[in-house]
């Protein structure tokens, strides 16, 4: 990736990261499926109006909003259920660690899938994986691995999570192709996914029986969960995935666990301990091995000194 789309990537780390403060505020109030049909509904019609500003426009095309609707489908709905559902079942931490593993089922998808060669898993890309799965292990503390093998369905269903996010990453590189801009690209998901989650809010939800009307700050935290953490996220997402591809910007659920904890140490003022500063370290030590080019320029200096002088080791 170039320096401008790591930059990017921390950047999306960022306002994905702030979603786990923008949903602590609204689980005390509203149920899941109305959280997600208001986080995405909200999103689509602040995108629609940047589309109408900015001189675009959405497809008339049934085959791109079919493709508009799968992505929502496994971007949006699979993974936001399941997970959701699975924070019910076991610690917020091991379901960290768990949906971490996406660049992992990102990368064995996009290399079984994909036509690009420069897809394709290598050995450093897949070390570097591991290493930054390791460095959210430590962020997280690796006491919440103590929960790995209980509420089995649970877990399994935060992995389905991650499982999807890996088909999407893959199935999104298409909208590229077919020369679909990604601030289209982000409207026509959230559009399609708020036409799909509103059966799924009035069905399980019902939010005309909750007891009171939200609260302001009830209210502003979901305006920041859709215009930040949706809105924008999404649009960085697809600009992501046109340019650095679909293994790299899943590389971003290694990032939101560091990025989360960096803005509770800011914004509340939470205090970090030893292991997440460590596990920070990690993963930044498991995206330099990924990018590849800092080791490979170690690797030249090395050498070329060693060719130099042969003799130098005497």
């Amino acid at each position: 990736m170039t320096g401008f789309e790591w930059l990017l990537l921390g950047l999306l780390s960022l306002v994905w990261g702030g979603s786990f403060f923008f949903n602590r505020v609204l689980v005390v109030e509203l149920h899941p499926f109305t959280v997600v049909f208001f986080r995405v509904a909200l999103a689509a019609a602040a995108l629609l109006v940047v589309l109408r500003i900015t001189g675009h426009s959405l497809p008339r095309s049934a085959r791109l909003w079919g493709s508009f609707f799968v992505m929502g489908l496994l971007n949006n709905l699979i993974p936001f259920g399941l997970i959701v559902w699975g924070q019910t079942q076991i610690a917020s931490g091991l379901a960290a660690i768990l949906n971490a593993t996406t660049p992992l089922f990102t990368a064995l998808i996009v290399h079984f899938l994909a036509q690009d060669p420069r897809e394709r898993l290598t050995g450093h890309r897949l070390l570097g994986v591991v290493i930054g799965l390791v460095g959210v292990v430590l962020i997280v503390g690796p006491a919440s691995l103590a929960g790995l093998g209980l509420n089995l369905l649970a877990q399994v269903a935060v992995l389905g999570a991650a499982l999807s996010y890996g088909f999407a990453n893959n199935f999104g590189r298409r909208f590229r192709a077919a020369g679909v801009p990604p601030l289209v690209a982000a409207t026509g998901q959230v559009s399609a996914t708020t036409i799909m989650s509103l059966p799924l809010m009035l069905l399980i939800d019902r939010p005309w029986e909750l007891p009171a009307f939200p609260s302001a700050t009830t209210i502003a935290a979901l305006v920041g969960l859709a215009l930040l953490s949706t809105s924008l996220a999404y649009v960085i997402f697809f600009r992501l995935l046109s340019g650095a591809g679909a293994v790299n910007v899943a590389l971003v659920t290694l990032l939101v666990p560091a990025s989360a904890l960096l803005l509770g140490a800011l914004v509340f003022g939470e205090r970090l301990d030893w292991h997440q500063l460590a596990g920070m370290a990690v993963i930044l030590a498991g995206l330099v091995v990924i990018d590849g080019r800092l080791p490979a320029a170690l690797g030249r200096r090395l050498w070329r000194g060693d060719s130099r002088d042969p003799l130098r080791s005497r």
